[in-house]
């Protein structure tokens, strides 16, 4: 799903199908994401003429999953059937105060019936009765849901007292941003313009963008005012622009530096899909290029990615299906000027663009990523040259995926064999203190949330 889609208000979905028709397979897809499937494989079997809506409501009801399974609980305290429970915390998802939804509460209760008719109709006047009483008594039963953390913080009690152990300082913070709705960002091709250009080509069709100021990226990003489907994007087909989070268009440049590597310099970008960063260093650099990834299905979308570039001749870059912790089933031998290693991780710094992340991990997720992560810069950190860099980057929030991994790695390493840059963001919380102004000064844009560090070898 691209972000351009996942960014929707829910509003997208009042025109079009039925109401009823997007509460049934929203139910589907959240009784899926509890089940353990990933949002966006359910969404990519939902009908093409329901994604849309059934995405933007899919999103909303899993950043309100928690208040709204504890307010069922109060109302229903005998766990229904799962596609019962999926079918009604996705109505009382929707019924939370806070966001305005563009549906009268009254048609949500009375769709939410015509949906359980159909897919559970021995469950429809349960169903209704729930709802109803919901609205009668919703101050109540919403004040007693946010006594829990889980009704107050919609995240797992695991993630809430793991984020709380990290940031003492932040955590509510952390997890109340994890639940608004994302910017759209764009990284304008710095070969084909500047986001300035850019702006006034949307602002001369009527979209509202604005440059984000922040040195560390260039002029390069923008952020729309409203999100919009990629296929409205002037140019993007062309390759002239890229949906991109603020947070992820550090890499590429933090890699380069501000001298740049030379021409032809010899880089590596492992986990290189779906590509958007392996994109950015090309749109940069004329570099000689790998980029690496275990999955040949995902490198496939890096392919795709580069295609719709148009990179020009001075730029060689070579896809590889091959394990990163493995050097020996695809390097050849040739030393690498820079590495990036966007490691796999928990996603835990992203979770507004990917509200299913949070239900799917489990706790013992984290050791299991750390030790892959220490194992690829292990085997990664010998194929880099001697006075090359390698950026560590991961899009968490989880000391134990980000500093304390790095702090890990150096204490296995000689002493001055490898020096942490003294510009090295460290950990970028998706809270405002991080956010980059708007062109005006004004209107903070939360970035995701990244750990980055640029390290040196002697």
């Amino acid at each position: 799903m691209t972000e351009a889609i996942s960014n929707a208000h829910p509003a997208a979905a009042a025109p079009g199908p039925p109401l009823a028709q997007l509460l049934e397979h929203t139910a589907d897809a959240v009784q899926a994401v509890r089940a353990g499937r990933s949002l966006n494989d359910v969404l990519a079997r939902a009908p093409a003429a329901l994604r849309p809506g059934v995405q933007a409501l899919s999103f909303h009801t899993l950043r309100w999953l928690g208040s709204a399974t504890e307010a069922r609980a109060q109302l229903a305290p005998k766990t229904p059937a799962p596609n019962v429970d999926a079918l009604l915390v996705t109505a009382l998802a929707l019924l939370w105060p806070g966001e305005p939804l563009p549906y009268a509460e009254h048609t949500l209760v009375d769709q939410a019936v015509s949906a359980a008719r159909r897919r559970v109709p021995a469950a429809a006047g349960f169903i209704n009765a729930v709802l109803r009483r919901f609205l009668r008594e919703r101050d109540a039963v919403v004040q007693a849901a946010r006594l829990s953390a889980l009704g107050a913080y919609n995240h797992p009690l695991w993630w809430v007292d793991r984020v709380k152990r990290d940031w003492p300082q932040a955590w509510q913070a952390l997890l109340l941003a994890a639940n608004e709705r994302p910017p759209m960002t764009l990284r304008v091709n710095a070969r084909r313009g500047t986001g300035a250009s850019y702006v006034a080509g949307l602002a001369a069709l009527g979209r509202a963008a604005s440059v984000l100021p922040d040195p560390a990226l260039g002029g390069q990003a923008v952020v729309l005012a409203a999100p919009c489907p990629v296929q409205q994007l002037p140019g993007f087909a062309e390759g002239e622009v890229s949906v991109q989070d603020a947070a992820a268009q550090r890499a590429a440049r933090l890699l380069l530096g501000e001298q740049r590597l030379k021409p032809g310099a010899r880089v590596l970008d492992a986990c290189a899909a779906p590509g958007g960063k392996t994109a950015h260093l090309l749109e940069l650099a004329d570099l000689d290029l790998l980029a690496l990834d275990s999955d040949p299905l995902r490198l496939a979308r890096v392919q795709d990615t580069l295609n719709r570039l148009q990179l020009p001749p001075s730029t060689r870059v070579e896809l590889k299906a091959g394990d990163a912790r493995a050097p020996r089933g695809w390097w050849d031998g040739r030393p690498f000027d820079a590495i990036l290693l966007d490691a796999p991780c928990t996603a835990s710094g992203i979770v507004r663009r990917h509200p299913d992340v949070r239900w799917l991990r489990r706790a013992d997720d984290i050791n299991a990523l750390a030790r892959i992560q220490a194992e690829m810069l292990d085997a990664l950190w010998p194929l880099l040259a001697p006075g090359g860099q390698l950026l560590y980057a991961t899009c968490s929030i989880f000391l134990a995926e980000g500093q304390q991994q790095i702090d890990a790695f150096l204490q296995r390493q000689p002493p001055g064999a490898a020096l942490l840059q003294a510009h090295s963001p460290g950990h970028l919380l998706p809270l405002p203190d991080n956010a980059s102004l708007g062109a005006d000064g004004r209107g903070a844009v939360l970035q995701d949330g990244f750990f980055y560090a640029l390290i040196r070898k002697t």
